[in-house]
């Protein structure tokens, strides 16, 4: 498979490889395309350089998307080395734990600039240095989830984050429209990640998923990579200021028939 061939990008947020990042970043290196790693600190490095060589990365370098003189360094690297990119990844997120369990009212200042900070706002800073490195008819898309535009227990600020991000694309895709660059946000249903385990209750949005689902099933990490594929790719060509979903139907159903019969038979109307 050649979708990607002679393609060149780069992706934020790969951290081991059982994360979303890494399944979108397989499937598009799978199909010939070629990808420039980042990662957040020195701790993360050991878990990033192995996975962005077993990819042959040209590109390896150290990123805080909440500083823009190194957003802006690695642009600069990948023009360098690439001249033009086709794509970029931005699969970013981060909260304090404790703003992600309790009322959602108890969420500090702190912990809400720091997460709408790293989770929405650094796709501004992303974008804003990407736009003179696109190829015209290029994409970028960030990671959304359904908490965006549903209260979903144990999300908390970070649905608000999501909803910001998801704004903020829109916005995005009208700036860099006029140069032919798209923007999307790709909405992916629960996975079994290492970063959707620390959500409180994880394990029950994965069975409520799967009694919601239309496919009765829950999303898997090659299901999401398949639609980062899409999104990243010339298929995708005409499409721009969307949110893609690929959570087997879930956010289009308002309750499985199993959950309506025991919503009905515990509530007197």
């Amino acid at each position: 498979m050649d979708l990607m061939k002679g393609k060149k990008g780069l992706i934020f947020g790969v951290s081991n490889t059982h994360g979303i990042a890494y399944g979108i970043a397989k499937e598009i290196y799978e199909a010939g395309g070629e990808i420039a790693f980042t990662y957040a600190n020195e701790a993360m490095e050991k878990r990033v350089r192995p996975i962005a060589e077993s990819f042959g990365a040209k590109i390896i370098m150290e990123c805080d998307v909440t500083k823009e003189e190194d957003v802006k360094k690695v642009f600069d690297e990948c023009e360098k080395v690439y001249g033009k990119l086709d794509f970029v990844v931005h699969a970013v997120a981060f909260a304090n734990k404790e703003d992600l369990t309790g009322r959602f009212i108890d969420t500090t200042k702190a912990g809400w600039d720091l997460a709408l900070g790293i989770s929405a706002y650094s796709l501004v800073t992303v974008c804003k240095y990407a736009e003179n490195v696109m190829n015209e008819g290029g994409s970028i898309f960030a990671m959304t989830y359904l908490g965006s535009i549903l209260s979903v227990p144990g999300y908390n600020v970070m649905g608000v984050a999501k909803a910001a991000l998801e704004s903020s694309m829109r916005f995005l895709s009208v700036d860099l429209g006029k140069k032919g660059v798209r923007v999307n946000c790709l909405s992916a249903g629960p996975v079994k990640t290492l970063a959707a385990m620390g959500i409180g209750g994880f394990s029950k949005m994965l069975k409520a998923a799967v009694a919601r689902a239309p496919l009765g099933r829950n999303v898997a990490l090659e299901d999401v990579g398949k639609a980062g594929l899409f999104l990243a790719s010339d298929l995708s060509s005409g499409m721009t200021g969307e949110v893609i979903y690929a959570d087997c139907g879930c956010h289009s159903a308002y309750a499985s028939a199993e959950e309506m019969d025991i919503l009905s038979n515990n509530l007197e109307l």
